[in-house]
């Protein structure tokens, strides 16, 4: 777990439209720091795909699948957490940066389809990350890095089967194969 706790809630996944989506939305929470992403809606194919990166690339990370968003939204201000919805309306990103940066239990709400009305009112900040429409994906990074205590893009994760290796040209992918021979022992 992070220093903060973060989560992030996936509105509106339809799942014959948005699966590779929604796939990058908990890839990115993963990369940029958060610890889970609860879904909500129904997609145990999102929720198979992400529980597989975790031992590969290190690092914990939880799915909730098929959750209710009102009943998590209230169970994580029952204990104190914080709820942003970000999305091209509401306070300017740069703006709402410094209160979120204060929050030690922070949930981010992305949306697919149109967020119903009362996300805007049950959120303690309805955040634009910008005022033009674009990505929910590009939306959760930008404020994953912006309330990020130190650089999330040098994160190291434990306990990885696979790490790149930074390199000025070409690539470089180190295995550690005593990890990888214990992981598939664990799941016979």
């Amino acid at each position: 777990m992070t220093e903060k706790e973060i989560v992030v809630l996936r509105l509106g996944h339809r799942p014959e439209r948005d699966k590779r989506i929604t796939t990058h939305v908990g890839l990115t929470a993963r990369a940029l720091g958060a610890d889970g992403m609860i879904l909500a809606s129904d997609d145990p194919k999102i929720e198979e795909n992400i529980k597989e990166i975790a031992p590969r690339w290190g690092g914990e990370f939880f799915i909730k699948n098929d959750a209710n968003a009102m009943e998590e939204i209230n169970n994580w201000k029952k204990v104190g957490g914080k709820v942003c919805h970000l999305s091209m309306y509401g306070i300017n990103l740069p703006d709402a940066v410094p209160e979120l940066k204060k929050e030690s239990k922070l949930m981010f709400i992305v949306g697919a389809e149109k967020v119903p009305g009362e996300i805007y009112e049950v959120s303690d900040w309805n955040v634009a990350v910008g005022n033009q429409p674009h990505s929910e994906v590009a939306a959760l990074a930008i404020a994953l890095d912006r309330i990020a205590d130190t650089d999330p893009l040098l994160k190291t994760f434990d306990n990885a089967e696979l790490t790149v290796i930074p390199m000025e040209k070409g690539k470089k992918v180190v295995h550690d194969n005593e990890l990888i021979e214990k992981n598939k022992q664990n799941k016979v």
